[in-house]
């Protein structure tokens, strides 16, 4: 996998399944930048500058709801960088609630970053991206696409609409070898799934975590750098035939028929 001076835009790249990637691809000296609002962008970009090339990483105040910080950001890293030959749409909100307790702005505010939001910005950053040669990463998820559970209507609801943007923004761009491919998530060890389990069991969230381990086949959720891996290869070359597939990526915790059945 040579991916030696590749740049990559990587959204909700500041924690989680977002920051691994971004150290994945560093470690594989990519040039990345971050796009993230949440508050612990400065830090993580601190971080990563004083761990690999300070000049490697840059970190950019992005609200993927809005087209024009969008637009500003990605037209900044072209004249830092050159060029654009990666993007990795993982900026992404769960929060639960039964459907019947799902208001319209909760709706909305699952609808406005994973669907839109990576809409969004995939629309900016199309113009600059390497043609041919491109790559596109989405995060989808198995909730929505392969399973789901209670109080994720919403949620499961965007993921399986990512997984239909994959299939056919791949069907658009083939023409142009750029690629395009979704990796579905199982249960990573992340911020976002520590704050579904403190939602599930306030008093015990590590009881949930150590529930949902037990039912994966592997009996572990999987690691940021684990899925980093998995993205890096999506970026190279090395997966230069592969398009529009969506990857499961979550320790066989879809493979069971079920949890009472065999020996």
């Amino acid at each position: 996998m040579n991916l030696d001076g590749k740049v990559a835009i990587v959204t909700g790249g500041a924690m989680g399944n977002g920051k691994g990637i971004v150290d994945v691809f560093l470690k594989y000296h990519m040039k990345v930048a971050i796009f993230d609002y949440a508050k612990e962008l400065d830090n993580t970009i601190k971080e990563l500058q004083e761990k690999y090339i300070f000049e490697d990483v840059y970190g950019y105040q992005v609200d993927i709801r809005d087209s024009v910080s969008i637009k500003v950001a990605v037209e900044d890293v072209v004249k830092r960088f050159g060029h654009i030959d990666v993007l990795v749409n993982n900026a992404g909100v769960c929060r639960l609630a039964s459907f019947k307790d799902t208001s319209d702005e909760l709706r909305d505010f699952h609808f406005d970053i994973n669907i839109k939001g990576t809409w969004n910005v995939t629309k900016e950053v199309l113009p600059y991206l390497k043609n041919p040669g491109g790559s596109i990463i989405n995060l989808s998820s198995v909730t929505g696409v392969r399973v789901a559970d209670p109080g994720e209507v919403a949620y499961a609801t965007t993921k399986a609409a990512v997984a239909g943007f994959t299939k056919g923004l791949a069907a658009d761009l083939a023409s142009q070898n750029i690629r395009v491919n979704a990796i579905l998530p199982g249960y990573i060890r992340t911020p976002m799934v520590e704050g579904m389990a403190k939602e599930s069991n306030p008093e015990n969230p590590e009881s949930v975590i150590d529930g949902i381990a037990s039912a994966i086949p592997l009996k572990r959720m999987g690691s940021v750098f684990e899925l980093g891996e998995l993205a890096a290869f999506l970026a190279s070359d090395a997966s230069s035939y592969i398009t529009a597939e969506t990857i499961v990526f979550d320790g066989g915790s879809t493979l069971p028929e079920t949890n009472s059945m065999g020996v």
